[in-house]
């Protein structure tokens, strides 16, 4: 007996609007480009392509009506093995030691890191997060995120995001993974605090919402508790983002002052590694004349930085704690922001007077 013919509508594959049937790889092949070049165009990396590939694209997608399925999108999204991972600086041993987490937990879980360097820029964070998009990443994890224009459109459209170390500088409730770096610069202050030091001095880069913004609250708010009108405590920075250059040019700017302290707290080791340079060059003994405190505690300090008590950032358990917070958020859960335990290494116990 002959069956009735099926006359269910086919399920709409994806990239194809269903009701003129125009799909991304007509668009591609109407313009002459690969799929991956009309993808990263419609979803805005125009800079990966010529203008006039640009313009043959847009042509594409309006003589055929193309309407990118938002239900496809999300379906493919969550199909994806891909996770992004955008670090501001892999420069900093930090912070190349926690991609190197992220990326050993994600194959655990059968997923894949495509890891970007932002510089700590707004244009080229933005440029990535793009891409990242036109790939179809499964989530986003952002290793020390700066405010821009594309992060806050992912953010309101509710795409998969971590952040890693700092909050997020456009929504401090978003999903957070780090040490508590207010309790960890009150700790250093309590650690100076102990030992009767009050010729202090700071060495930071930006404070516009970074991790050393966070830090150095936490290093004041202790010390002020404790009589100390931290307003007049010598602070130093420099041009640029190259840590290293910004401590040595600060350090120098300490060293100018009438009375130059003898422990500054640098908001990471970077800092101090240009700080300790120029002390040294002016003949200073580190840490018999002048001491260092430091965040990150890189994982090269016990063989190149003997002198440097620093808080560490335990990279190694970042990896397992991202991937374990990316389940929630998977799940539809909102988990509270993630505390890692950080612990602060004294090299230098004695500090000068």
């Amino acid at each position: 007996m002959r069956q009735p013919p099926d006359r269910r509508q086919p399920a709409a594959r994806p990239g194809v609007d269903r009701r003129n049937g125009a799909s991304l790889a007509m668009v591609a092949a109407r313009a002459g480009v690969s799929v991956a070049t009309a993808s990263r165009v419609i979803n805005g990396v125009a800079n990966k392509a010529s203008a006039e590939t640009a313009e043959r694209v847009r042509a594409a997608v309006a003589d055929l009506g193309y309407r990118p399925g938002s239900v496809g999108r999300a379906l493919r999204r969550q199909e994806s093995r891909i996770v992004g991972v955008l670090a501001a600086n892999l420069a900093n041993p930090s912070m190349a030691a926690i991609a190197s987490s992220i990326e050993w937990s994600l194959r655990g879980e059968g997923l894949v890191m495509s890891l970007c360097d932002t510089h700590e820029r707004a244009d080229v964070q933005d440029e990535y997060i793009r891409e990242m998009r036109a790939q179809l990443v499964r989530a986003m994890i952002f290793v020390g995120a700066v405010d821009s224009p594309a992060l806050d459109e992912v953010r309101a459209d509710g795409d998969t995001l971590v952040f890693v170390n700092r909050p997020d500088p456009g929504d401090p409730t978003s999903p957070y993974v780090g040490i508590d770096n207010v309790a960890a610069g009150a700790e250093i202050a309590e650690r100076i605090l102990e030992r009767g030091v009050r010729r202090i001095g700071v060495l930071h880069a930006s404070l516009d919402r970074t991790a050393g913004h966070w830090r150095l609250l936490g290093l004041f708010d202790r010390l002020q508790a404790a009589g100390i009108d931290t307003a007049s405590l010598p602070r130093a920075s420099g041009p640029g983002l190259d840590h290293i250059v910004i401590g040595y040019q600060g350090m120098a700017r300490l060293l100018e002052l009438p009375v130059p302290p003898r422990v500054v707290v640098c908001l990471s080791d970077l800092l101090a590694y240009g700080a300790y340079r120029r002390a040294r060059e002016a003949g200073l003994e580190v840490p018999g004349e002048v001491a260092f405190f430091g965040f990150d505690d890189n994982p090269i300090n016990p063989w190149i930085a003997d002198w440097l008590n620093s808080v560490r950032v335990p990279s190694d358990h970042y990896g397992p704690a991202i991937v374990a917070l990316l389940q929630q958020l998977w799940r539809g859960e909102r988990p509270p922001p993630l505390y890692l335990t950080h612990q602060l290494t004294m090299r230098s116990p004695r500090l000068p007077g």
